[in-house]
């Protein structure tokens, strides 16, 4: 029963819509039915999933209505995207799959083209991608679609995100901490997310929570969290009615905050019930389909070959009664048509498929302004996060208009030593605040919340829509997000290959806090582990950075914000430690990523030390200092590593990179490298043509415990006093020390090293010959 000559358009369109998913999923031939289904009209491989598609369809149809009635920017987030044969099928039905796409005509042609390629070798994935016109979150990882979509809409005022999230995915625990991001929404200032929870019922082979849970429980669950929950079914009345509800809450809340009210407002939800697979077969073989696990991915798996599967894929096919609705020459019937909004409203065909227009270059400081004078390399009182923070400070003044800036810091900003930029900005909250609280206000540009899968997912709908930020988080826990942002790295390597998808902001991520200074807080917050997956990918647009010191941090976070389609990793501490680079020498080592230090460097090497990480730096400086002080006829060179990549330890496949590597390391000479993450990351960048035995690498090999700075060195013999004993034995095979006399003072150090360990033990600190150590001073 409809109300309304637009609510039977809807029903109509659904059925074409439902038609196109599965069809997509099963057909090859045939397209339109004009025949009897046939075995040889079947793909060979069937692969999608049919069980959340009509959902989808229902949503997307009323949602377009919608737009269509009220005129709005307004974005779809798919969290299932494994539904993607039903998106598809309404970005082929609206028109904006042949705008991107210009085989997908909205005609016969144009149906067997997209059903033809969907989820086949070399054309359209199973799951939504960035070739997918709208998509800024993929789904193929569940759990992040929420979260993208609130920080998709901060700072775009009218904009509201209608994000889809399946029950399956609402049991994740990126979903379950993303409800609580409408508490850092000011409605004055940022658009406004609408969640769709879609409750089906059914994960891959058993029931959901959600699913199972009561109406009654529900809304009190979401009540709990903050919003007003709406509850809607297979009844398009219903829903069209529960729709412009949603639509004149957000307004109405939207007007009250920006007439002074920023008392925290409880957004409309929507909790969807339909049946999995709703429209589908009912009962294949004696088993419950429709409603049931069982229709969660191919139904008739075995279609093209069991006679009582084709004919039970052949009755649902033929009961969409497609030819009512689609016209092999005109496409879909124009009483369907009428649904949709005009182009440039269209869910699939929004303004976020055009970041080149939105994309507001970040007005930029001058780095050196922040850098610090260095006339005697070593001098101590240098913090690389005390710095960066003064410099993101009046990167938020100078951007206050555009307001196309933010600070992500799930480990807190002021642990983070950051804080500077609390003296232009302020942490967002929307909860009551308390008179003793501190920088905190319903329109700060720092997100703060102990869940790094929601901040990040945040910066990733903010960058992915045009505009630029800056993540922050101790390196240990950064390893919550390491899928997620391989997930994100899949997703700008296939999207810089698409030709309409423009250039953004690259992803800029912090770790700070690092092992090597958490000796405080023990082993549980000892561990480098990001930096090896990222390093894993080999892509040239992800970029891990290690600056020695403050002035090189400065100058490789105005190049990470100066940069676009990049994920770039800056790994750099918040303590008290020594200048080595001026404001020149820092930027010629960042334009190089590889530096050589003149004065700590001989001609003509015997050994060569490379120093990969700014507290791994330090102690190889210290290591020789302390080698030539004891055997001053070796000679030594140090060369600072800052950018892990292809130009800097090349595999020498290319002459040119060989020549590069050489003039670093030389030809023949040893080579000590002291690196911050784990070892086995870096030597499979050492394997080149001359082999790698003379490369010794030190690292974090998972030693630690809560105990002093140096014996963190100590035990994962990264320490100056285990670098020097390399340095002598090696200088012993090279000829240049006896192999006596290496034995010798490599016995001395094993002296001073169980020293330095006796009386931190007794006394609880560093040796103040650790503790007071500066280049150049005895």
């Amino acid at each position: 029963m409809f109300e309304s000559k637009e609510e039977k358009a809807i029903e109509k369109y659904c059925r074409a819509a439902n038609y196109f998913s599965a069809a997509q999923i099963f057909l090859q031939n045939n397209f339109l039915l004009k025949r009897e289904l046939k075995e040889d009209d079947i793909k060979p491989r069937l692969l999608g999933h049919w069980g959340t598609a009509p959902g989808i369809n229902f949503v997307y149809a009323h949602i377009s209505s919608l737009i269509k009635r009220e005129k709005f920017p307004a974005m779809f987030v798919l969290g299932p995207g494994h539904g993607f044969a039903a998106l598809q099928a309404n970005l082929f039905l609206e028109g904006t799959l042949e705008k991107y796409d210009s085989k997908a005509t909205v005609d016969e042609k144009g149906a067997g083209y997209v059903m033809k390629n969907f989820s086949w070798p070399y054309g359209y994935p199973s799951h939504s991608s960035p070739v997918t016109p709208g998509v800024i979150v993929e789904g193929g990882e569940l759990g992040y679609a929420l979260a993208t979509s609130f920080g998709a809409v901060l700072d775009f005022p009218d904009l509201i995100s209608f994000t889809m999230i399946g029950d399956g995915e609402a049991e994740t625990g990126p979903t379950a901490t993303s409800w609580h991001l409408s508490k850092f929404l000011n409605p004055a200032t940022n658009g406004a997310v609408v969640p769709i929870l879609h409750l089906n019922g059914y994960k891959i082979s058993g029931p959901t929570i959600f699913g199972r849970m009561s109406d009654r429980d529900l809304r009190k669950l979401f009540e709990g969290y903050g919003y007003e929950p709406f509850f809607a079914d297979t009844s398009h009345s219903k829903m069209a009615k529960i729709l412009r509800k949603v639509y004149a809450k957000v307004r109405k809340i939207q007007a009250r905050s920006r007439s002074g009210n920023n008392a925290l407002q409880h957004f409309p939800m929507i909790i969807l019930r339909t049946p999995k697979g709703w429209s589908g077969i009912q009962e294949l073989h004696g088993k419950k389909i429709e409603g049931n696990c069982a229709s969660h991915q191919v139904v008739t798996t075995e279609a093209k070959t069991n006679v009582e599967e084709l004919a039970a894929l052949k009755g649902w096919l033929e009961s969409y009664r497609i030819n009512e609705l689609f016209d092999s020459k005109k496409g879909l019937d124009p009483e369907l048509k009428a649904i949709f909004p005009e182009e440039k409203y269209r869910l699939g065909d929004g303004w976020m498929n055009y970041t080149k227009k939105l994309v507001k270059k970040l007005n930029l400081p001058n780095p050196t302004k922040y850098m610090e004078e260095v006339e005697t390399p070593g001098v101590i009182g240098s913090s690389s996060m005390l710095r960066v923070g003064l410099y993101l400070k009046d990167v938020f003044k100078l951007n206050k208009t555009q307001r196309n800036f933010r600070l992500m810091s799930p480990d807190e900003t002021y642990s983070n030593k950051l804080q500077s930029v609390f003296e232009e900005t302020s942490r967002a909250f929307m909860l009551p605040v308390m008179s003793f609280d501190k920088d905190l206000s319903p329109d700060g540009r720092v997100m703060e919340m102990l869940s790094e899968h929601s901040l990040l997912g945040m910066l990733e709908g903010y960058i992915l829509t045009g505009r630029q930020g800056v993540f922050a988080s101790y390196e240990a826990f950064v390893q919550i997000v390491s899928s997620m942002t391989d997930q994100y790295i899949k997703f700008l390597k296939v999207a810089r290959e698409v030709k309409w998808r423009d250039p953004v902001p690259s992803l800029n991520i912090i770790l700070t806090s690092s092992g090597w200074r958490q000796e405080h807080n023990g082993f549980s917050h000892q561990n480098p582990g990001f930096i090896g997956n990222l390093l894993e990918k080999q892509a040239d647009f992800v970029k891990v950075f290690f600056p020695p010191d403050a002035n090189t941090s400065l100058a490789i976070m105005d190049r990470c914000l100066k940069s676009q389609n990049s994920i770039n990793v800056i790994v750099a501490g918040k303590t008290l430690e020594p200048r080595w680079l001026n404001a020149e020498q820092a930027k010629r080592e960042v334009e190089t990523g590889i530096m050589t230090w003149d004065f700590a460097s001989d001609p003509d090497p015997h050994v060569v030390i490379a120093g990969i990480g700014d507290y791994l730096t330090k102690e190889s400086l210290a290591a020789i200092e302390l080698a030539k002080k004891m055997v001053p006829e070796i000679r030594l060179r140090f060369v600072n590593v800052m950018e892990l990549g292809a130009f800097t330890l090349g595999n020498c496949t290319k002459s040119s990179t060989c020549l590069i590597f050489e003039s670093f390391f030389t030809k023949n000479s040893p080579v000590i490298f002291n690196y911050h993450g784990y070892p086995e990351e870096l030597m499979p960048l050492l394997f080149e043509k001359q082999g790698s035995r003379r490369f010794r690498v030190h690292g974090y090999i998972e030693n630690g415990s809560t105990t002093t700075t140096f014996d963190m060195h100590i035990r994962n013999q990264t320490s100056r006093y285990h670098l020097a004993k390399e340095i002598f034995e090696l200088a012993a095979e090279e000829k240049v020390i006896s192999a006596e006399k290496a034995k010798k003072l490599c016995a001395a150090l094993e002296v001073k090293i169980n020293a330095v360990a006796g009386h931190a033990k007794k006394y609880g600190v560093d040796t103040p010959e650790i503790h007071d150590w500066q280049w150049g001073k005895d």
